[in-house]
């Protein structure tokens, strides 16, 4: 019985890295490894910033913390499913699971861009305007960018991931990839294909574009404010922040720029494959590191809980 948008085609072939056993193994280990430092650093830093007082009230870190939450949701879109596939030559993923995958992991990475460009906004607000910042940027209006967040990440590719799954897939249902990209499926589907793939290119781009230009935006203004600063610590310390904001934006934008603006993934290539496992299993790993790892608050707050875990298992030993 085929489908109601007359696909016949019920499940795909995932050839993920078509290396040898022994590769294959050495993968498995490396990124079953990769997974679990991911999630344990971003759950250290969600854990800091809820039982610490001073994080908790601060709304970088408020804004720190749901990133990292989010960061453990977009590894986990993909990495689990590719480490299930390891040990075999190939993965079997059903119609409706693929493109689940599809519709999640774009979504999930279309709200890092936007998260990207609330962290932006506070800094902007915080270095240009730090006599309205308290005001501005209050708890209420910083939860509204993190729920704004999720919901435009959630609804932005919703209409091309629909639109692609009502195509006719009639022929082959090989993807050369070790994941539900949009341009291997479009290669697959039967013509004619439409507006489509048009569809998913726009979608793509902009929502790449816009967020990577308030990006620029926001940061460029921010550099010119502290570059006309009069006090050289408070300047020094700022851009030291910043810095660190930076990298995380050059490597996201970067590894998407490279992927997506210039075929929208139709190659499927082992450098295209590379520059996706960068994305979604490296740049996880990275980003807690990056921003916490000379972030003197984040130590403070990691001390503070240790501390407070020492005198808690102290006491109930001379309990």
């Amino acid at each position: 019985m085929e489908l109601a948008n007359q696909t016949s085609v019920k499940e795909f072939i995932l050839l993920g890295f078509g290396e040898g056993q022994q590769k294959r193994f050495l993968l498995l280990i490396f990124f079953t490894i990769l997974y679990v430092l991911t999630l344990a650093e971003n759950l250290t830093i969600i854990t800091l910033v809820v039982l610490d007082a001073h994080l908790s009230r601060l709304p970088m870190y408020i804004l720190l913390s749901n990133f990292s939450w989010l960061e453990m949701c977009y590894v986990t879109a993909t990495v689990p499913r590719m480490l299930f596939d390891l040990p075999s030559l190939h993965g079997i993923i059903s119609f409706h699971s693929c493109f689940l995958q599809f519709y999640v992991f774009f979504s999930l990475g279309t709200t890092e861009s936007f998260f990207l460009s609330a962290m932006a906004l506070d800094r902007y607000l915080a270095i240009c305007h730090p006599l309205r910042y308290p005001q501005i940027m209050s708890h209420d209006f910083c939860y509204a960018l993190v729920g704004a967040s999720w919901l435009l990440g959630f609804l932005w590719h919703l209409f091309p991931v629909v639109l692609i799954s009502r195509l006719s897939f009639c022929g082959p249902n090989v993807i050369d990839h070790f994941l539900c990209d949009p341009g291997p499926i479009l290669a697959l589907a039967c013509p004619p294909l439409g507006y489509a793939p048009n569809v998913c290119q726009i979608s793509l781009n902009t929502g790449i574009l816009s967020n990577a230009l308030f990006v620029m935006l926001s940061y460029g203004v921010v550099i010119l404010t502290l570059l006309k600063a009069s006090f050289q610590g408070s300047r020094r310390k700022a851009f030291s922040t910043i810095s660190f904001h930076l990298v995380v934006v050059t490597l996201f934008y970067g590894s998407l720029a490279a992927m997506y603006l210039t075929s929208a993934g139709e190659s499927a290539s082992d450098l295209t494959k590379a520059i996706v496992i960068f994305y979604t299993a490296i740049t996880p790993f990275l980003n807690p590191l990056i921003y916490c790892l000379r972030n003197d608050q984040v130590k403070e707050a990691l001390k503070r809980l240790l501390k407070r875990k020492e005198n808690l298992l102290m006491r109930k030993v001379t309990a």
